[in-house]
Order: C-alpha cells, then structure tokens, then sequence
C-alpha cells in the first residue's frame, strides 16, 4: 500500500464520516416534530420504550444523539430516568441500521441492470444528484431538507468507495493479515483496537469502517467480534461524559445506564460467543474471511440478543445508577424555580421541537407565577399580609431569573432552528416571556402601593374595595384566559382577550372618575386616591400585557394576523369584527354594569393636578426625612 493509496483512504474517511453527519443531521431536523410527538408516548414499560428508540435510532442513524436527545428530556423532566433505560437499550439496535445500508457493498447485480441503481457505485451519484438538484431548485423547506439528506447519503456513498478502493491492495499485504489474525488470538488486543477507534469516531463509523476493510478478506469472525466489543464500550464513554457534563443530577443518571447497559451488553455477548465456540457452532466460520454484510449481521445479532436478555431485567440498571449517582446536597436545597430552570437542556438543542417544548413549559411556570403575584397583590390590598408580601418578592426573584434563563436559552437555540414555524414559535416565546415577566413587574408594583397604604394608615371607602372587587374579578379572567391561551397555543382562548382588555380600559375609566367625585366631595383623601389611581393604572397595565399575548398567539397561527397586528386591533376596536362585538357586550353587562356611575367620565384630568401635587409633597418629604 503506497502513501497515495493512505491519502485516498483517508480523504474516503472524511468524505464517509461528513457524509454521514449531514445525512444525520437532516434526518434530525427533518424529524424533529415526530420526536416530540413520538417521546411523548414512552410509558414507564421498558418495552414500549425499547420500541422507540429502536425506531427514532433507526430515523435518525444515531444512537449517541437518541441518548443525548433522552438526557436532554429525563433533565427537562418530560421522561423519568425509569422511563429511558428502554429508550436507551432500542437506541443500540437502532443504530445497526447503519450497517445494514453499507452492506450494499456486497450486492451483486448478477447481469440485472435494476439491481445495478442499488449498488453504492451507481447510488452514490445517484444520491448526489438529486440531493444538489433539490438543494438549488429550492430555497427552504422540506425539498430543501430532503435534498441535504440525499447529498449527504451520496457523499457517504462516495467516502466508502474511495476507503474500499484504496484499501483494496492491503490483501495482498501479510503484515495486514497477521494483525487480524492476531486478534483473532488476542482478543484483548481486538477489543482495545476497538475501543480507541470508537474514540476517535462514533459506534456506527467505525462499524462502517470495519466493513469497508472486510474486502481485503483478512477480517474474520474470530478477529472481528472483539472490536466491535470495544467498539460498543468506547462509544458508550463518549456518549456517557457528553450527556453528564455540566447536567443535571438525572441527566447523569441516563449517562451512567447508557454506561451499565454496554458493559452488560459486552459481558452478555462474550458469554454467549464463548458458550456457542465451545458448543462448536463456530467451527467453520470462526476463521474465515467475514463480509461487509456478515460484520452487519453480527452487529445486529449481538444488540438483538443482549436487548432480549437485558430488557426483562433492566429495573436493575436504574436501581444500580442510583446507588452510583446520588442526589446532590444542591438538588435537595433547590427550590421549585431552580428545578424548573434546569429541565431548560442544551442537549435538546439537537432536537428544535423538544427544545421549544422545554422553554414553552417554563414560560407556562412564569406565567402561573406572575399571575399567582397579581391574586396575592389584591390579597395584600384587601388585608396587609407580610408573608404575602414575602411571597410576592421571592417569586419576583424567581420570575427574574427564569426570564433570563429563557432568554438566554431561546437565543442559543436560535441557530439550530429552521426557517418557517419553528422560528415563528422561537420568536413567539421571545415575545410571550418578556410580557409575562412584565405582568410581573406590575404585581410588584401593587405590592408596594399596598406597603406605602398600611404605613401610612390608608383605607380606601367601602365603595372603592366594592369597585376594586369587580375589577379584581376581570383582571382574574383575562389572566386565566391568558395563561390557557399561551399553553394551549389556543387562538379561540386568545380571542377572549381583547374584548375583556376593552371592557378593563372602560372599567377603569369608570372607576377613576368615581374616585375623583369621593375625592372632590371628600369622601376620600387626596392621597388615597393617588394610591388608588396608581393602582388602577398598574392593572390597566397588566391587561394590556395580556392582550399583547392574546394578538401574539392569534399571529402565531392566522398570517393574515401576524402581518398586520396594528390593522387587526384597529378593525376590533372599529366594530367590525361580530364575534369580538358579541364578547365585548357580554363583558361589559358582567362587570362594567355592575359599578353605578358617580358623575360624568372623562379623562381624568380634573382632581389629577391636585394628586399630582400631592405626591410631590410626599417625595419632598420623604428627602427631608
């Protein structure tokens, strides 16, 4: 073998191993919504979960990213650890998939020209051809993808016959063949060669590799079973240290089964290699020259039989990872935001749809807590409460912190999503969780109006708490049709919102103008109503919020909507939209008919100045002090 023959091996490698990436890739990104939809249906039967990830492994080509992509879940607490040791043990047989496709090396087309589109030599053009006409011809979407992942099952197809190729003159090479045959004695020796080329690439390369070699006809049976042992094991380390790095206490958990499980799997395969060799059942075929399609059988039988032989007892596996990795002084002190922000998992990364589920979910979290702070904000206006109070500062720490966790999380996965509903649903979330964070913002802000009253001895008039109790009930109604609106990505939730938004805005200029004739008959003071307007806007405020998040979810799914929000609120407010007209009037005879009308409405600004002055005194005041 010269050194030119070397050079064409190892750009054949190169072409093979980024072949197979893209091709993986696409699948990946191609079949991200199925894996959402498909993960959600694992059950705490280990066999089921077998079942899938037999079949997303045999998607997506790759058991390293089904077992990251499960890492990624058990963390964001979709799947329990109990729930993905299945998961994990399907992912090794899916992963033989792989080598079933490279065994087309072996196909001989016997003077039958449809057999001859079948073989790499013509598949790999073939594959290329379509993929670029795919890739030109169209600027996104599924033509697109479909494309990506033609070329790259055609730059795979390339690699493998040039690595074929070149490799070829090796058979004539004695040196080439008593290394095997040394294997074939040593199998220590073959399961470490092995284990360092699983550490160099993954499981399913290093397989195709091995049946790249298998022409030079040195590769035997006897030789080859034990790198593949080390091929499994060495796979498993990598896999293992990427889903533990910087992941949460369950996270590492999956890591180690993916661990356990390969060691059983290599100590259930030598057992039963070992037992079938000293029953004979190897006589013949222990040294003699193994295929490309016999080294993707056995790959297929050894990950068959172990799954049998372990699946029934994999319960041992979780107990034993437990006992190995124990819950961290951390995990125990954490608190519920804590553990909410950790399910948010760059491991998702590779799955765009599970990302997006996982932010989703925390943005839901922030959501009910921000509107948890709004009813413990009236509750503290109604009845001074310091553990209220004290409730309403931690959660607004923790809403803080979760928005910048989501943030930060939605604008890194920003890069692995594509063009079209996967980008409209990231910008959507980027949107949702500032407004919520916002709504927030403002029961903070009730809280302290609430504080200023008690200290300074403030009551408002039975007629004023009687008003903020019909508005405190439309706030509650807007906030919950908010929250079920963003949850359930529901545009029939989302259009209750506005009309209630406007009967808020109405109500509220009702009540204001109520409070200015108690304040200018003196039935209230002038600094009762300055708090008393100060909390009518932070609320008006809050509804506002939630439209915003009643329009976002609405353009999410109407582009008639998204490309117009302005026109969209313009033509509901103008009347000219029946089903708001109808929500609109019936919102308004279930809360603004309720409150009696003092004196004329307007804008607010009589009795303003004099709330304003006040409030000046107040802040000179309180620097004099």
């Amino acid at each position: 073998m010269t050194v030119f023959n070397l050079i064409s091996m190892l750009g054949g490698l190169a072409l093979f191993l980024y072949g197979m990436r893209i091709m993986g890739d696409g699948l990946k990104q191609g079949s991200s919504s199925a894996l959402k939809s498909a993960m959600s249906l694992v059950t705490n039967n280990p066999f089921m979960g077998f079942i899938l990830g037999l079949c997303v492994t045999g998607v997506i080509q790759s058991s390293s990213a089904t077992v990251v992509l499960t890492a990624g879940m058990v963390g964001a607490g979709i799947l329990s650890v109990k729930q993905c040791v299945g998961v994990v043990i399907g992912a090794h047989l899916g992963t033989t998939v792989t080598g079933q496709i490279i065994r087309l090396l072996d196909l001989d087309a016997g003077g039958m020209v449809w057999i001859k589109f079948f073989q790499p030599s013509t598949l790999a053009p073939l594959a290329a051809i379509i993929g670029i006409v795919l890739i030109m011809s169209c600027n996104s979407g599924k033509p697109k993808l479909f494309g990506t992942i033609a070329i790259g099952f055609g730059i795979l197809f390339t690699g493998l016959l040039n690595m074929t190729s070149s490799v070829s003159p090796l058979s004539e090479s004695a040196a080439f063949s008593q290394l095997f045959a040394s294997f074939s004695g040593r199998p220590v020796l073959g399961f470490f060669a092995g284990l360092l080329t699983a550490l160099l690439f993954h499981s399913s390369a290093s397989v195709g590799i091995l049946q790249a070699l298998s022409v030079t006809g040195s590769l035997t049976f006897g030789s080859v079973y034990s790198i593949m042992l080390g091929i499994y094991m060495g796979d498993c380390i990598i896999t293992g240290l990427m889903v533990s790095i910087g992941a949460s206490t369950n996270a590492k958990r999956v890591g180690c089964i993916h661990i356990l499980y390969c060691i059983a799997k290599d100590t259930v395969i030598i057992i039963g290699v070992l037992l079938l060799k000293s029953f004979g059942f190897f006589d013949l075929s222990w040294d003699a020259a193994i295929t490309s399609g016999g080294i993707a059988n056995a790959n297929t039988l050894f990950n068959l039989c172990a799954a049998i032989v372990i699946l029934p007892v994999s319960g041992v596996l979780v107990k034993l990872c437990y006992r190995l990795i124990k819950d961290t002084e951390e995990d125990e002190i954490a608190t519920k935001a804590e553990q909410v922000a950790a399910t948010l998992n760059k491991n998702l990364y590779t799955s765009p749809e599970l990302a997006l589920a996982a932010a989703s979910s925390v943005i839901s979290y922030i959501s009910k807590t921000a509107s948890d702070n709004v009813e413990r904000a009236f509750s503290v206006i109604n009845k001074y409460d310091e553990k209220l109070i004290a409730d309403i500062d931690r959660n607004e720490d923790d809403l803080d912190m979760l928005t910048d966790r989501v943030g930060d999380y939605l604008s890194n996965l920003s890069s692995h999503v594509r063009v079209g509903s996967e980008t409209n649903r990231l910008n959507y979330y980027i949107k949702c969780v500032s407004e919520f964070e916002r709504i927030g913002d403002l029961a903070d802000n009730i809280q302290e109006n609430a504080v200023d009253m008690h200290n300074r001895k403030v009551v408002f008039t039975v007629n004023a708490n009687k008003e903020l109790s019909v508005l405190h009930a439309a706030i509650t109604e807007v906030l919950d049709h908010t929250h079920s609106a963003f949850v359930r990505k529901s545009i029939n939730e989302a259009r209750y919102i506005e009309p209630i938004e406007e009967v808020i805005d109405d109500l509220i200029s009702l009540l204001k103008s109520n409070h200015y004739e108690r304040v200018k008959s003196g039935t209230c003071t002038i600094f009762s109503g300055y708090v008393f307007l100060d909390i009518l806007t932070n609320l008006e405020r809050v509804s506002d919020q939630c439209a915003n998040i009643g329009v976002h979810t609405i353009a999410l799914q109407d582009t008639s909507v998204a490309d117009a929000e302005h026109d969209y609120i313009r033509n509901l407010h103008m009347g000219l939209d029946d089903d708001f007209n109808t929500k609109y009037k019936m919102y308004t005879d279930r809360y603004t008919a309720n409150v009696p009308v003092l004196g004329k409405l307007h804008g607010g600004r009589t009795g303003m100045a004099d709330i304003e002055k006040i409030d000046k005194n107040d802040k000179a005041n309180e620097i004099a002090e």
